[in-house]
Formats: structure tokens, sequence, C-alpha cells
């Protein structure tokens, strides 16, 4: 996902993702084990999604801390 997608989502949504992505990446670690991928850069750019999507959730997080 691209930046300016990330900061579209809202605070449930972001989590939902985030949820969704890494159950992705544990299924798709699993299948390694059985058949390598066709395309090894999904791990990559999988966990660099989960980075960028918790440090969103985490921004929305502190701007709610601070107006409250």
């Amino acid at each position: 996902m691209k930046k300016y997608e990330i900061a579209a989502l809202g605070k449930q949504e972001l989590v939902n993702k985030i949820t969704e992505l890494e159950d992705r990446l544990a299924d798709l670690n699993f299948y390694k084990v059985i058949e390598p991928p066709q395309n090894p850069m999904v791990f990559r750019n999988s966990r660099r999604d989960i980075a960028r999507m918790k440090t969103q959730l985490q921004k929305i997080e502190e701007d709610e801390a601070k107006n409250s």
C-alpha cells in the first residue's frame, strides 16, 4: 500500500488491515517451507506495509492522547 492510502484509513480499519496482513505473512511463511514462493519480494513488502500501518496507528493514538 502507498503512504497516502494508509493515511486515509481510520483507526479501526488500520487495526483490521494489520491483523489481516500479519495472518497473510504467517501463511506465506508456512507455505514457504512446502514450496518456494514465486515472488520472494512479497515477504519484504508485507513486513514494510505492516510497519507503515503500525506507525500510522501510533500517530493517530498520539494525536488522540494530545486532544484528550
